[in-house]
């Protein structure tokens, strides 16, 4: 890649027509409800940036801050906890009304789930998510991880009780080895991507991301223009973005999303223009340790291929820059964020495009203007504390 961020328009975007089938107000609805019950609920903040906004001439810019949300440094604790409950009412025998968390943990406690075990595959935020879950409720999780991954975050997912294991394989044949030991030992696979065969468990996960989508919702004093979606698998920018469209409906923003150059499977796909997904193999080595994935999810693709207006890929630094820059704001009313490598990359290629000569004509083909009000999300915090500190405190910019 000649510069740090490639970025892609969609010739065939649709306004109207497909969906993702189970995300929509009802679901963020039921979905919140549910969390609302879980013990450390509560909303994460929507901070709005100022004094950035000004300086990039934009009309606003928002960053949803999930690095708060249940003491877990990260998102996914909305997506794990709503499958697994759903997975464990399902083995029960129980309707999805009953899928509560005062009705499991009574099954709990009544030795219901003593047999039951969970495994999942993960870059390190989803694990964690399923192993607090897990946690909760008593039952034994298995989490298998890709080469490598930070022994730290494999820390964090051992202290909620957890087993885990660092793989010698990458992400996507991790998530495969996960499915065959669900298979051979008849334990609940709880995966956040979808393949042919296995979609009901990742549309829980997405359910369960809308949470997030909701709560912005009443949070901001106006709606987005434009919302700017890590994808990995692609399952949180798809919930997202087809929440949003079941909310504000023809008022949905544009919808930009950002991937790591060295796994961005939605950029490979949309740049075949085939409307086939394609995969990227490797060690997908980026300090987007959340985003490294090669596979695009089949609950995701379809929406995401039919409704985004951009696909970026974007090399590290454009993630360290992010980092920095919401750690440190302008002098002002912005308040300081914590956002790791994964966490920070849509801030930091907003900062880029508005920021960079270089990117004039994307800017103004976005419509990136002081009328622009942008949405970012910060999906975690410094979930592997030394990479953030090497990136904030020492300007590490990331794999070459």
């Amino acid at each position: 890649m000649s510069r740090p961020i490639s970025l892609l328009f969609n010739p065939n975007i649709k306004t109207h027509g497909s969906t993702v089938h189970g995300i929509d107000a009802d679901t963020a609805a039921t979905a919140q409800a549910f969390h609302r019950s879980l013990p450390g609920y509560a909303p994460t903040p929507l901070h709005a940036l100022p004094a950035l906004s000004r300086h990039l001439g934009l009309g606003a810019v928002m960053v949803k801050d999930e690095s708060q949300r249940f003491g877990l440094n990260a998102f996914k604790g909305l997506g794990a906890s709503f499958a697994v409950a759903r997975a464990l009412a399902q083995h029960l025998g129980l309707a999805d009304t009953q899928a509560d968390f005062a009705t499991l943990q009574q099954a709990a406690a009544e030795g219901c789930l003593k047999d039951v075990t969970l495994i999942t595959a993960t870059d390190g935020n989803h694990g964690r998510g399923i192993a607090w879950a897990a946690q909760q409720l008593g039952v034994r999780a298995v989490v298998l991880m890709p080469k490598g991954s930070s022994e730290l975050r494999a820390g964090h997912i051992r202290n909620h009780g957890a087993e885990c294991t660092i793989t010698e394989v990458n992400y996507d044949d991790t998530v495969r080895r996960a499915a065959a030991l669900a298979e051979e030992h008849g334990w609940l696979l709880v995966q956040d991507t979808a393949w042919s065969g296995y979609e009901t468990v990742p549309l829980w996960i997405m359910q369960g991301y809308t949470t997030l989508v909701a709560e912005a919702a009443a949070q901001w004093d106006a709606p987005p223009t434009h919302v700017f979606l890590q994808a990995g698998v692609g399952s949180f920018a798809a919930a997202v973005a087809a929440c949003l469209h079941a909310l504000l409906g023809d008022a949905c923003p544009k919808i930009v999303i950002v991937e790591a150059e060295q796994a961005a499977c939605y950029h490979r796909s949309m740049s075949a223009n085939d409307g086939q997904a394609h995969a990227v193999g490797g060690d997908m080595s980026t300090i987007m340790a959340g985003l490294a994935c090669g596979e695009v999810s089949t609950l995701a693709w379809p929406f995401l291929r039919d409704h985004s207006t951009a696909f970026a890929a974007v090399a590290d630094c454009v993630s360290a820059e992010g980092m920095r820059v919401l750690a440190a704001p302008k002098p002002g009313t912005d308040p300081a964020i914590l956002s790791g490598e994964s966490g920070a990359v849509g801030l930091g290629l907003l900062y880029a495009l508005c920021s960079r000569p270089a990117y004039a004509a994307e800017r103004a083909q976005l419509q990136l203007d002081d009328k622009a009000r942008v949405l970012c999300i910060n999906t975690e915090g410094d979930t592997a504390p030394d990479v953030y500190e090497a990136v904030v405190w020492r300007g590490y910019q990331g794999h070459s």
